[in-house]
């Protein structure tokens, strides 16, 4: 059976990392996040223009986590808890069919180092143990290499690869999905 119901929230320790709640006061680092060209490069969504836009995915994530449909961590460091460098969630909880979608984005000055590799790993056991997910699946943008490797060496599987599937800025745009399944 399912365990979505995701009180009191489950926070996850790394070596490096502490994935914690997202709160009201991450809206500033979330901002950078959803409105960086950098971070946006390869997410097929519009860049967040306002702090209101920020705050509005904060209040619609929290009811996400509240209702059970998926959770969010807010990823930051362990030696500095309070900042957010990044985000990871598990979303799109198919119930019926014991799957979700994994998706993660980090700030810039942390990529390289292997933080999202750490994080997806936590994430990923808790998706699996805790929830008890039969399957998880990354839908990413086929350019988006750095993403596709960390993915591999997570021993996700291109599952799929779907031609101009969406429409976003005027113009189709391919997907790759990754499924890793339970052990």
């Amino acid at each position: 059976m399912l365990q979505t119901m995701f009180q009191p929230f489950p926070e996850l320790m790394t070596d490096r990392l502490l994935l914690r709640q997202l709160h009201t006061t991450d809206a500033p680092e979330l901002f950078f996040l959803r409105s960086n060209q950098e971070v946006m490069k390869y997410i097929s969504r519009a860049p967040a223009k306002t702090m209101e836009e920020v705050n509005a995915f904060i209040k619609s994530i929290s009811e996400t986590v509240r209702k059970g449909d998926g959770i969010f961590w807010a990823i930051a460091l362990r030696t500095n808890p309070a900042v957010l460098i990044g985000n990871i969630g598990v979303w799109q909880i198919q119930k019926e069919n014991r799957r979700a979608e994994i998706g993660y984005v980090l700030h810039p000055n942390f990529w390289g180092q292997k933080m999202i590799s750490e994080a997806l790993k936590k994430a990923v056991d808790f998706a699996f143990n805790k929830i008890r997910l039969h399957s998880l699946e990354a839908r990413i943008d086929p350019l988006n290499v750095a993403s596709a490797k960390v993915l591999l060496a997570a021993n996700f599987k291109k599952e799929g690869y779907f031609k101009e599937d969406t429409f976003f800025n005027g113009q189709y745009l391919d997907t790759e999905v990754y499924s890793k399944l339970a052990k």
